[in-house]
C-alpha cells in the first residue's frame, strides 16, 4: 500500500461524488428524510420514535452506503476503469482503502446531518453523549462501504449488485433487535444475530440512547470496526479488475 496512491484514489472518488448530485443526495439527504418520515409516523407517540430512532441511525447509513458502494465499484469494473487503474502502480488495497476513506469522509458529513436532524430538529431523547451517536454512525457507514466493496466482486451487473441487499442487509435488519428484543428471539436466531455486525451497531446506539456506560458502547464499536476491517481484507482478496 502506498499512502500517496491511496489518497489519490480518495480524491478521485470524492470528485466523482461531487459531480453526481443524485448519489450525493442519496448519501446525505436520504437518511435525514427517512428519520423525519419516521418521526412523522409516530408524531403522536414520541416514545416510539425515541426507542426506534437510535437504531435507525445505525441502519440507514449502513443500508445506503452498502447499496451505493457495491453499485459504484461494479460500474468501475464493468466500464473498464478499474482495469485501467491497475495499469498504474496501484495495489488492490490502495483502491479499497481509497474508496473506504472517501466514503468514510462522506459518512462523517452524513452522520453529522442525521444526528443533528434526529436530536436537534426532531427532538430524539438521548441519555448518552450525542457526539458518540455520530461516531457509531460513521463506523457503521464505513462497515456498509466495506461490505459493499466485498460483495461487488461477486456481481456481474448492477442489478445483481442490488440483489445482494436482501441477501446481506435485510437479514441483519430483521435480527438486529429493531423489530423485537434479541432476548425474545428463538435461540437459533439469537445465535445468528450474534455474528451479524449490524447487531452491534444497533446495540451501541441503544446503549447511548439509554445512557449506559460508555465502556459497553466502545466494546460494540470495536466489533463493528473489526467486521469492517475483515470485509476490506476479503475485498482485497476477491477484487477482480474487470467483469467477464
Amino acid at each position: 500500500m502506498t499512502p500517496r496512491i491511496t489518497l489519490a484514489i480518495t480524491a478521485r472518488v470524492l470528485r466523482q461524488l461531487t459531480r453526481d448530485r443524485r448519489t450525493l443526495a442519496i448519501l446525505l439527504v436520504l437518511p435525514c428524510a427517512l428519520q423525519a418520515l419516521l418521526w412523522w409516523i409516530f408524531k403522536d407517540d414520541p416514545l416510539v420514535f425515541d426507542r426506534v430512532g437510535p437504531a435507525l441511525l445505525a441502519i440507514f447509513p449502513f443500508f445506503v452506503m452498502f447499496l451505493v458502494t457495491s453499485v459504484t465499484t461494479l460500474r468501475e469494473r464493468s466500464g473498464g476503469m478499474l482495469e485501467r487503474l491497475f495499469t498504474l502502480p496501484m495495489g488492490k488495497l490502495d483502491f479499497l482503502l481509497g474508496y473506504a476513506l472517501a466514503f468514510g469522509l462522506v459518512a462523517m458529513v452524513q452522520a453529522v446531518l442525521a444526528v443533528s436532524v434526529a436530536v436537534g430538529l426532531l427532538g430524539m431523547d438521548v441519555g448518552g453523549p450525542v457526539v458518540m451517536l455520530g461516531v457509531v454512525g460513521v463506523a457503521d457507514a464505513v462497515l456498509g462501504t466495506a461490505l459493499g466493496l466485498f460483495v461487488s466482486a461477486f456481481a456481474r451487473t448492477e442489478f445483481q449488485a442490488v440483489q445482494f441487499l436482501p441477501a446481506v442487509v435485510v437479514p441483519q435488519i430483521l435480527v438486529c433487535g429493531l423489530l423485537t428484543p434479541r432476548d425474545a428471539m428463538p435461540g437459533v436466531l439469537h445465535a445468528v444475530s450474534d455474528v451479524m455486525p449490524l447487531t452491534y451497531a444497533v446495540e451501541a446506539m441503544d446503549r447511548l440512547a439509554s445512557g449506559e456506560a460508555l465502556g459497553r458502547v466502545w466494546a460494540d464499536l470495536a466489533v463493528v470496526v473489526a467486521f469492517g476491517l475483515a470485509a476490506l481484507a476479503l475485498g482485497a482478496a476477491t477484487l477482480r479488475r474487470r467483469t467477464e
